[in-house]
C-alpha cells in the first residue's frame, strides 16, 4: 500500500532550519575562520537529514527526496565547474607573473587615497564588461587585493570594494546570466529590465562608491610609499616582470566578452598563463619543478602541478607571501564539498514542499504593493540561505510571486527588478551559498569579514524595499503613458 503523503506544516518546514542556524553559529563561535574545513558541510548534512526524517514521517519517499538532491546538484555543477577551473587559473596566473605584474604596475598608477573608489570602479567597468562577476573576481580581484594589501588596506575592505563592483557589472550587463534569466522568469525582456533596474541600482553604487571614497581617504596614512617600494622590489627581484603579460588578462577579457562561455573562456586562460610561465618564468619553472637540464620536462611538471596542487612562491615581502600562494584545483575541493552539501539540504527542502509552505505562509501576510516586493526580496535572500544557490533564489520567488505581482497589477519588470536586487547581490554574503564559498576561497577572506564592507551588495535590497515603501517607479499596468518613453 502507498502511504498518503501530506504537506508540511509551517513549524515542520521551519525546523531543519532553526536546528542548521544553532549549527552553524556553534561552528563559528568553536571554528572561527576555518568552519569551511568541514564543521558546516557536517552542519548541512546533518540538517539535511533531519529534513529527510520529518519528510519520511509526512509520507514523502526516498526515492523522490533523492531525485531532487540530483537534479539541486545538477544546477550547481556548472559553478562548480568554474571554480575548478578558478583554481587552476590562479595556479598558472601566479606562476607565469600575469598576477605579480598586474600589482607591480598597479602600485604606480593607483593612489592609495583613491584605491578603494578604484577598485570598485574597475571591478564594476570589467564586469560589465564580461557579465561575469566570478571572472571579475578571479582575475581583475585578486590582483586588487594584492595592490590593497602592499598599501596597507585590510584585506576585507579590499574585498567588499571588488565585490560590490563585480556584483553591480553582473547586475547590470546584458552578457550576465543572472540579468537574462530574471526577466526571463518575471515575463519582460531583457532591456526593460536593465533600464528599469537603474532607478534603484544607480543610487545603491552612488552611496557605494561615495563610503570607499571616505574610507580611502581617512584610513590611508599617507606612510605607505616605502612600504609599496618594498614590495615593488620583491616582486621584481622573484619574477620576470614585463608588459607583454597583460596580453594573457587582455586576450581572457576579449574573448569573454566575445560571449564565449566562461568554461572555454577560463579554459583557455589556464592554457595561456601556463605558455606564459614557460616564456617568461624559467627561474621559477626550475625553483617549482626541481628539474635541471631538461626545460621541457620541468615546464610540463610545474604548469602541471600549478593547476591541479598547491604552489607557493616565496618573496622577500612577507605580506605578498601569502597572495602568491594557491591551492590550484585541489584547493577547491573544500568549497565544492560545503557546495554539495547545501545543494543536499536545498534539495530535500524542496522535495518535501517545506520551501514553498514557508514561502506561501509569507504571502498569506501581504496587504500591499510595498508588502509584495518586500515578500519577495526577503524571499529571494532566503533561497540564498536555505538553498543556498543565486539561480534558485531568482527562479522560485519568480515563479511563486508571478502570479501575486499580476494579480496586483503590477508590471513584470516590477518582478525582475526585485529578483535582482535581492536575489543575485545577496548570494555572496552567505558562507555556505556558491557565491559565498567561492569568493571566500578565491580571495581568501572568509565571508564574515568581508561581508560588512559588501555595501554595494547590502544596500541594493533595502533599496528596491525603500522604493517600494515610498512608492518611486513603482509600475502598474494602467500607467503606460507614464512610462511609454523609458520603454521606447
Amino acid at each position: 500500500m502507498t502511504k498518503h503523503k501530506r504537506q508540511p506544516t509551517l513549524l515542520e518546514s521551519i525546523i531543519p532550519i532553526v536546528f542548521l542556524i544553532i549549527l552553524l553559529f556553534f561552528n563559528v563561535v568553536i571554528w572561527k575562520d576555518h568552519t569551511l574545513d568541514g564543521s558546516n558541510q557536517i552542519a548541512l548534512m546533518t540538517a539535511a537529514a533531519l529534513a529527510g526524517v520529518i519528510g519520511l514521517r509526512m509520507g514523502h519517499g526516498w526515492e523522490a527526496m533523492r531525485n531532487q538532491i540530483v537534479k539541486t546538484i545538477g544546477t550547481a555543477m556548472p559553478a562548480i565547474l568554474i571554480l575548478l577551473l578558478i583554481g587552476a587559473l590562479a595556479g598558472t596566473w601566479l606562476i607565469s607573473g600575469v598576477v605579480p605584474a598586474l600589482i607591480y604596475y598597479g602600485l604606480d598608477v593607483l593612489h592609495p587615497s583613491i584605491f578603494l573608489f578604484a577598485a570598485v570602479v574597475v571591478s564594476g567597468i570589467v564586469s560589465v564588461s564580461t557579465g561575469s562577476s566570478w571572472s571579475t573576481i578571479a582575475t581583475i580581484g585578486v590582483a586588487l587585493l594584492g595592490i590593497g594589501d602592499a598599501m596597507g588596506f585590510d584585506k576585507a575592505v579590499v574585498a567588499g570594494a571588488i565585490i560590490s563592483g563585480a556584483y553591480f557589472g553582473d547586475k547590470i550587463s546584458p552578457l550576465s546570466d543572472t540579468t537574462n534569466l530574471a526577466p526571463a522568469v518575471a515575463g519582460t525582456d531583457l532591456f526593460t529590465h536593465v533600464r528599469y533596474m537603474m532607478f534603484t541600482t544607480v543610487p545603491s553604487m552612488t552611496i557605494t562608491l561615495i563610503i570607499f571614497l571616505i574610507m580611502g581617504f581617512t584610513m590611508h596614512s599617507g606612510e605607505t610609499s616605502a612600504h609599496v617600494a618594498e614590495v615593488q622590489n620583491a616582486i621584481s627581484e622573484t619574477f620576470n616582470i614585463n608588459p607583454l603579460l597583460f596580453l594573457v588578462p587582455i586576450i581572457l577579457l576579449v574573448i569573454i566578452v566575445k560571449k564565449m562561455p566562461p568554461l572555454p573562456a577560463l579554459s583557455i586562460g589556464v592554457v595561456l598563463g601556463g605558455i606564459a610561465a614557460v616564456i617568461f618564468q624559467p627561474h621559477i619553472i626550475g625553483e617549482l619543478s626541481h628539474v635541471s637540464g631538461n626545460y621541457l620536462k620541468a615546464s610540463y611538471i610545474a604548469v602541471m602541478q600549478s593547476i591541479y596542487g598547491p604552489t607557493s612562491i616565496t618573496t622577500e615581502s612577507t605580506a605578498m607571501n601569502d597572495l602568491f600562494s594557491t591551492g590550484g584545483m585541489a584547493g577547491m575541493l573544500n568549497t565544492i564539498w560545503l557546495i554539495l552539501s547545501a545543494m543536499i539540504f536545498g534539495g530535500i527542502m524542496e522535495s518535501n514542499g517545506m520551501l514553498r509552505k514557508i514561502t506561501h505562509s509569507l504571502l498569506k501576510l501581504v496587504k500591499s504593493d510595498a508588502g509584495l516586493i518586500s515578500t519577495t526580496a526577503g524571499s529571494c535572500i532566503f533561497f540564498n540561505i536555505t538553498a543556498s544557490d543565486q539561480y534558485i533564489s531568482i527562479v522560485m520567488p519568480g515563479e511563486m510571486y508571478h502570479d501575486a505581482f499580476e494579480e496586483r497589477n503590477l508590471k513584470p519588470e516590477v518582478l525582475s527588478r526585485t529578483l535582482e536586487d535581492a536575489g543575485t547581490v545577496t548570494s555572496v554574503l552567505i558562507p555556505w551559498n556558491t557565491g559565498g564559498a567561492t569568493q571566500a576561497k578565491v580571495l581568501g577572506v572568509s565571508t564574515f569579514a568581508y561581508l560588512p564592507y559588501c555595501f554595494f551588495n547590502i544596500i541594493s535590497p533595502l533599496m528596491t524595499i525603500f522604493f517600494a515603501v515610498m512608492k518611486i517607479k513603482i509600475r502598474h499596468i494602467q500607467d503606460k503613458k507614464k512610462t511609454e518613453p523609458l520603454e521606447a
